[in-house]
């Protein structure tokens, strides 16, 4: 089997084992997972963090996840630039007023409400995915946002995924653009 055939078949096997979860459920395990993440000590000394807004099935992000976070920090969130692959970071402040439904109706910034964030000032990047290992390796959902923006923008950041237990998997077929995470956890805790 080739290994794009491979990924394929991971992503919708995982994806639809994720759908399978309840909201309630989802909602406790997104808890345990961001008292878990507030135990790494790059979390505990970020300044800048970089968050997706979850959508779906995903780990629920905001707003439990703010609860958990240092005093002071602040958070910055992607903007989909689909013509142009890449994602564009604005800080967040104020939800209510900044997020709109945005590139597959995902809440995203609005920049005329949002200031831009430098990605050089990033400390951490959440990162969503499909699925994961604990290696490190993840797969996206195929666009390679994520992938790019890491590689080209924010090198320095610490890379975080964030997943249920149901989304790992003993090892993923990676590719050499593959960008592979820091830390992994779970509702199990820190995986890696």
């Amino acid at each position: 089997m080739q290994i794009e055939e491979q990924r394929r078949r991971l992503r919708d096997t995982v994806l639809t084992a994720r759908d399978g979860l309840s909201p309630d459920q989802r909602r406790q395990k997104s808890a345990a997972i961001h008292a878990a993440l507030a135990a790494l000590e790059p979390v505990r000394r970020a300044g800048v963090v970089m968050v997706y807004l979850h959508f779906r099935s995903e780990v629920e992000t905001l707003p439990a996840l703010a609860a958990h976070l240092p005093a002071g920090c602040r958070l910055a969130v992607p903007l989909t630039r689909v013509k142009e692959k890449r994602l564009e970071v604005f800080q967040l402040t104020d939800p209510g007023r900044q997020l709109r439904p945005g590139y597959c109706g995902i809440p995203e910034p609005d920049p005329a409400a949002s200031q831009p964030q430098d990605p050089a000032a990033i400390d951490l990047v959440l990162v969503p995915g499909s699925v994961f290992d604990p290696q490190g390796g993840r797969l996206g959902y195929g666009g390679g946002y994520y992938d790019r923006f890491m590689t080209d923008h924010a090198p320095q950041a610490i890379r975080i995924g964030l997943a249920f237990d149901l989304q790992v998997v003993p090892q993923l077929p990676l590719l050499p653009h593959d960008q592979r995470l820091h830390h992994l956890v779970t509702e199990s805790g820190v995986v890696l």
